[in-house]
């Protein structure tokens, strides 16, 4: 590249030209032509992937839009940041590590916004999983099948019931008892959840055709390409849903939807018996006799929303399959959905006519049929629990929830995959630094001619703050990491575990003093939250007395 700035008219191919004028028009990368035929360039490549995140906002509520427009700017600017705002307005800074993040702020502070801005502590994700039931406990041995009772729990104050059986199926009805359903979860191979992570714009791609279809649109709305990738990723997932077992036959056709935000990997299947739906694959017709077909779509709002916050510390759920095996509905559940058609004509009624008002304000509030008329039913049963549609989808979301806690939860922790070039005098102090961090190294070679190691380890990304300043202190300089977001992992510990053997309580001890990793993460998660964290705390502390007189 040369040293000066030319402006020119136009310019030769082989050369390194910019474009000013674009930034009301050009997101992150885009294509320009003088033609509309010419094809679209890929997007870039970047091998990195944004994990840590960080809250913004100015220390001045007034300088809130130059902070916007400072993180659009920073969104064109670099490709491996993403901006984005939260559910609660919180607006986010997503960086690929803990050096980038500090370059993304600084630039923010002096180039884009120009403004002081405060930042919160460090965010990392986390996801919750379940897994199979363990076969040996912490000490090594195996543990004995038990028969577990089958459960039945009342909250206070409210008429939902819910049971859980030895086989992990929660039977739960909604509050006004009108509807029962019984679902329970299971953990997806391992394949199929690294698969649907892979395949997430495809499916979400399948879910704007498949909404686009329920609403009467044009069905010419995806390329051969498109066509070919989704027959594709159905393949594949009837390929590993085969080797998985025979519990998982013809699970491909009995996908319900997909969740989170209906592009994530966890799995809603329908193996209700009367209930024949089609698939997120096909657009074939559904049984309209059917009563699950008015509350299909709140049935699902209810399990994207158990999705998207699990049981642990309302962290995405992953990897986990919600198998609904019955669905059943009381004759007194069309009443209630009369009476919602009812509502709704009410509410469409000109309320600016006095004589409407008078006719109906008395009635709403006492329920008395004989002064509304014969066009309003008299039942006003549901009305304390609201809608049925909420109720349905309020069921169904603590269901989900329910089946979650019946199977051994884990916590999935961020892994970054670390690559050292180290001499071999300071072999050992880089061990000991990944050991204090819960890392491991995975590959470890001298390279031919020198005196350096290279060394390929895992490190969660929870525990990569400052990992670089201290490998470089203890190493005095020597040691060059360099971290790239690899995979997630499940942490291999029950968050809820304690001792209960013998042989437990002679290994730990009775207050099991050792560290539990998911139970420390969760917590941290659940305190940033604002959530309930069960902790000991002292709430009147005393002095110790001495009673010994000194002599």
């Amino acid at each position: 590249m040369g040293k000066e700035l030319i402006e020119l008219n136009e310019v030769p191919a082989g050369n390194v030209i910019g474009i000013g004028g674009l930034q009301d028009h050009v997101l992150k990368s885009a294509t320009l032509s003088s033609t509309i035929a010419c094809p679209s360039f890929i997007d870039l490549y970047s091998s990195t992937v944004p994990i840590l995140r960080v809250a913004l906002e100015p220390c001045h509520p007034k300088e809130m839009s130059s902070l916007v427009k400072g993180l659009r700017l920073l969104n064109q600017a670099d490709p491996c940041v993403q901006v984005f705002v939260q559910e609660t307005g919180e607006h986010v800074l997503v960086s690929s590590g803990e050096v980038h993040l500090q370059r993304c702020v600084e630039d923010l502070k002096e180039r884009f916004a120009k403004i002081d801005i405060n930042v919160s502590s460090l965010i990392v994700p986390f996801r919750e999983t379940i897994i199979l039931p363990p076969k040996i406990d912490m000490v090594n041995e195996i543990i004995e099948e038990k028969n577990q009772q089958k459960k039945a729990s009342k909250a206070d104050g409210e008429t939902l019931e819910n049971e859980t059986y030895s086989d992990g199926v929660i039977t739960m009805k909604t509050p006004n008892r009108l509807s029962c359903l019984k679902l329970r979860a299971k953990p997806l191979p391992e394949e199929v959840t690294k698969l649907l992570e892979e395949n997430a714009s495809l499916l979400k791609i399948l879910d704007q055709v498949y909404y686009a279809h329920n609403c009467g649109e044009s069905d010419d709305i995806l390329t051969p390409e498109t066509v070919a990738a989704l027959s594709k990723l159905k393949n594949k997932l009837a390929e590993h849903f085969t080797e998985a077992g025979s519990d998982w036959d013809g699970a491909v056709d009995q996908i319900w939807s997909f969740g989170p935000r209906r592009c994530g990997p966890n799995i809603l299947l329908n193996r209700i018996p009367n209930y024949k739906r089609s698939s997120v694959w096909t657009y074939s017709p559904t049984d309209s006799e059917s009563p699950h077909l008015n509350y299909d779509s709140t049935f699902v709002s209810g399990f994207q929303l158990a999705a998207l916050c699990g049981p642990l510390c309302d962290e995405p759920m992953m990897g986990v399959c919600f198998i609904v095996e019955d669905w059943t509905f009381e004759k007194e559940a069309f009443a209630a959905t009369d009476d919602e058609t009812v509502d709704k004509s009410l509410s469409r009624m000109d309320l600016n006519d006095d004589i409407t008002c008078k006719n109906i304000s008395k009635p709403s509030k006492e329920c008395d049929s004989e002064s509304v008329g014969s066009s309003i039913p008299s039942s006003c049963n549901s009305t304390p629990f609201g809608p049925f549609t909420g109720q349905i989808m309020s069921t169904v979301k603590e269901a989900c929830k329910k089946a979650f806690q019946a199977q051994p939860q884990r916590l999935m922790c961020a892994m970054y995959s670390c690559n050292i070039q180290v001499p071999t005098d300071m072999l050992g102090k880089m061990y000991a630094v990944l050991g204090r961090r819960s890392g491991r190294v995975l590959h470890a070679d001298m390279e031919e001619g020198s005196q350096t190691f290279h060394v390929i380890a895992e490190l969660p990304v929870i525990e990569s703050f400052d990992f670089a300043n201290e490998i470089r202190k203890q190493t005095n300089g020597l040691a060059l990491p360099q971290l790239v977001f690899s995979h997630w992992e499940v942490v291999d510990v029950d968050p809820f575990w304690s001792p209960r053997t013998e042989e437990e309580y002679a290994h730990f001890g009775e207050k099991a003093d050792v560290e539990n990793r998911a139970r420390k993460y969760v917590n941290n998660v659940r305190r940033r939250k604002g959530l309930a964290v069960d902790e000991k705390i002292v709430e009147h502390a005393e002095k110790q007395r001495t009673l010994m007189r000194k002599k």
